[in-house]
């Protein structure tokens, strides 16, 4: 199946465009499919395929990995069926229902304990320019990470991204966030460029090249540590404040959606959830009957 696969990563990458990322998760899911069969994809069956499904059970994988490799696999077999004239076996195979997790979200208070960063250092510049840009976006953690120079409007408080699907939105910004940027990349941006290297991404890290996810977390991490914040943090916490504090403070589900750059209601519409969570939890702990 090595050849089989090497084709459609090709025709993934050459003819889909689709970015090395994605190229690289399907490559190691593929790799896991060929070393369970070790055969032609033609000789495979439907009945084959569920007793790979079950196989991945057995690996105590959760359900999203699981269904991340279902989809790359039916991606697989689509494009034989499709090229190749070949029977479709996983036509009628299908993903395994998942329970929605509700996004972890900080309260507003704990989001003004995590921006009131002391500036010092020019770490502290960039750091309190990609946390108050964040929270006041919502980006994904990607976009922020891959954003330029001159993608901030500084004029105009707004910010141009490319996201899923290289698809642009264009979103305003608040004047904390603009105040924080126009300091950092005015006096401080140019303190992290090393010399001989130039880059107009935006946000950089101390060797001057653009930061990573797990630098990012590890300084959120580190800034909710000092600031006394106790909850689960991940890349995407703000992005999650943003949203469920915009719905509670009375913006419409559909702004939302736009600013957030979804593609369909029903993935915005889970912060719905997540703000009658905290009506409950604010209900139980300040109504006097309450319980």
């Amino acid at each position: 199946m090595d050849k089989e696969i090497k084709e459609y990563l090709d025709y993934c990458l050459i003819e889909k465009k689709l970015s090395k990322n994605t190229i690289d998760s399907y490559t190691n899911d593929l790799k896991n499919y060929n070393d369970y069969f070790n055969k032609s994809i033609k000789d495979i069956s439907k009945n084959d395929i569920s007793k790979f499904i079950e196989f991945l059970k057995s690996k105590n994988l959760n359900e999203k990995t699981i269904n991340h490799i279902i989809g790359t696999v039916k991606g697989l077999h689509n494009y034989f069926s499709m090229h190749y004239n070949m029977a479709n076996v996983t036509e009628s195979i299908v993903r395994l229902k998942t329970s929605k997790k509700l996004p972890k979200v900080l309260t507003i208070e704990e989001v003004n304990k995590l921006l009131d960063i002391r500036c010092n250092t020019t770490y502290d510049y960039r750091n309190k320019a990609m946390l108050e840009l964040m929270y006041s976006s919502g980006l994904r953690i990607s976009e922020l990470l891959s954003l330029i120079v001159n993608d901030i409007d500084l004029n105009n408080n707004l910010v141009k991204v490319f996201g899923k699907g290289s698809k642009e939105r264009v979103i305003p910004i608040g004047d904390y966030a603009t105040n924080a940027l126009e300091k950092y990349i005015s006096e401080y941006r140019g303190l992290l460029l090393k010399k001989g290297k130039y880059t107009d991404i935006l946000f950089l890290n101390n060797h001057g090249d653009k930061m990573s996810r797990s630098g990012f977390f590890k300084i959120i991490q580190k800034i909710a540590e000092d600031k006394g914040i106790n909850k689960e943090l991940s890349p995407h916490t703000l992005r999650h404040s943003f949203a469920t504090h915009m719905l509670t403070c009375g913006a419409d589900l559909r702004s939302i959606q736009e600013l957030l750059g979804h593609e369909n209601m029903s993935t915005t519409s889970i912060y719905t959830h997540v703000q009658s969570n905290l009506l409950r939890k604010n209900y139980d702990d300040f109504h006097p009957r309450s319980n």
